[in-house]
């Protein structure tokens, strides 16, 4: 590994909103989709791109662009330059946006030479550094509200190699389908030769829906999770603004894996071998994203627990690990929502395995059947234990025994292309925090996932070597 010293200064600050009256004030209640996602730190995303440029070039012939095509955007997309206000317990948090709201947009300058390859590579990486590439959140309080930004930009210059952009986004604001909605929006308006000269939006920038009356909630879940909200505020979690560089990832490294087509279909054909004389004719859900899931659980567990025994088999709650991950509501309703809406529209599923049958010769068969069943259960029933879904899920974050999954291979995240061609790298920095795994579709590999992970250098050479050794001794 690369020995790292990614070093960084901040050329400038400067706040972005909307066109100057296009927007009125605007408060939004929260939904029962939003709600869960109070609780949770932010999501820090980065997009590397090869741009060779100097700072000074790109300061004055790209950043202004930028900005522009960025404002016209929010127009669209207000509520994120807007604040999550919270209020006094019991009452309701909500969406607020102002007239002077806007984006804290940072522009950084990589100092410490050729660091832009290392950072894109797929090779172990130390974390620490991936964290000055992402921007921090603002919080303010007045009169016992507390008002915290919910997305903030950080661009920084590799001098004569790339750039790379890191957002900090609050969920509860947006889900993925939503951002990355935003991102091809703004990327389509900086790309597009019109949104440089005038200050009209541009053509390519698709309105947003702001409508939370959309959302249909028979069963009372929004009391219900609000509840349940303030109730696990009183449990101490880490800053939800301001995640900090703990001891944790001081020494933690990065790398990311990618699972193919190929390698898909043997696991699957593994799986088929074996699952008729474990589970009978029960009919097995088998896609990529749930062979792969499957495939890096085992290769988790084995990482953490490489010395296991049976001692523990008794106790039901150390023999009982959970797969956390978020399934689109879209196609999963049963009633439409356009495509437009700007909010969350997701569920959350969590899949459960014993410890003895993921560490066993079959454990990625076990594994398989129960993502696969929860994907099931989640498509007749979206919302079946959404009640519980804070309770359930602040049991798993930050847990040893449960590991959560982000993100999705369907957002096309590779195709973002703000005029300088597609991302050569995107790293989620935020699974260095909440012990989790991040998933997009591969950038090099037709059909293939991308996952990343973030361990310390003892257990990612092990998680590697599971890995790369395939079903042998997984």
């Amino acid at each position: 590994m690369a020995d790292s010293a990614t070093k960084i200064r901040v050329v400038e600050r400067s706040a972005v909103s909307p066109p100057p009256r296009t927007v009125a004030a605007t408060t939004l209640p929260l939904t029962f989709l939003d709600i869960p996602w109070l609780p949770f730190s932010p999501d820090q995303t980065l997009f590397f791109f090869n741009l060779p440029t100097s700072t000074h070039n790109f300061m004055q012939a790209i950043l202004p662009n930028l900005k522009h095509s960025l404002s016209l955007t929010l127009r669209h997309f207000f509520p994120l330059a807007g604040s999550l206000a919270t209020p006094p317990r019991p009452a309701v948090p909500r969406l607020e946006y102002a007239a002077d709201d806007s984006i804290l947009l940072t522009i950084a300058e990589a100092v410490s030479g050729d660091r832009f390859k290392n950072s894109t590579g797929y090779h172990p990486r130390m974390a620490r550094d991936f964290h000055k590439l992402v921007p921090l959140l603002q919080c303010s309080s007045k009169f016992g509200w507390k008002h915290e930004s919910v997305l903030a930009i950080q661009i920084t210059v590799f001098p004569h190699q790339g750039i790379c952009m890191g957002f900090t986004l609050r969920h509860v604001v947006a889900d993925g389908r939503t951002f990355n909605n935003f991102l091809k929006t703004w990327a389509a308006a900086s790309s597009s030769s019109s949104s440089s000269s005038s200050s009209s939006p541009s053509s390519s920038v698709v309105a947003a829906s702001h409508e939370r009356s959309l959302i249909k909630d028979p069963n009372g879940l929004e009391e219900i999770l609000l509840k349940e909200y303030w109730n696990n505020t009183q449990i101490p979690r880490k800053d939800s603004v301001q995640p900090s560089l703990s001891i944790f990832h001081q020494d933690m490294t990065r790398a990311t894996f990618v699972v193919g087509p190929k390698e898909m279909e043997e696991i699957k054909k593994w799986i088929l071998t074996r699952s008729e004389q474990l589970f009978g004719s029960t009919q097995l859900l088998l896609s990529p994203y749930v062979i792969t899931c499957a495939f890096v659980w085992v290769c988790w567990m084995k990482t953490h627990w490489p010395k296991w025994e049976h001692d523990d088999q008794d106790d039901p709650k150390q023999s009982t690990h959970y797969f956390g991950f978020i399934a689109g509501g879209i196609n999963r309703l049963n009633y439409s929502v356009p495509s437009t809406y700007s909010g969350n529209y997701v569920g959350f599923g969590r899949s459960e395995a014993r410890r003895d049958d993921l560490m066993g010769e079959n454990g990625v068969l076990h594994a398989a059947k129960a993502i696969g069943n929860t994907i099931k259960r989640l498509n007749s029933d979206l919302l079946g234990g959404a009640e519980k879904w804070i309770s359930e899920w602040e049991e798993m974050r930050g847990s040893e025994l449960h590991v959560t999954m982000t993100g999705s291979p369907k957002m096309d995240l590779y195709g973002l292309d703000f005029g300088w061609g597609r991302p050569v790298k995107i790293e989620e920095v935020s699974i260095d925090e909440t012990r989790s795994m991040s998933l997009c579709e591969s950038r090099e590999v037709a059909g293939g996932i991308e996952i990343g992970v973030c361990f310390a250098k003892p257990k990612l050479k092990l998680f590697r070597a599971l890995f790369d050794n395939g079903l042998g001794p997984v």
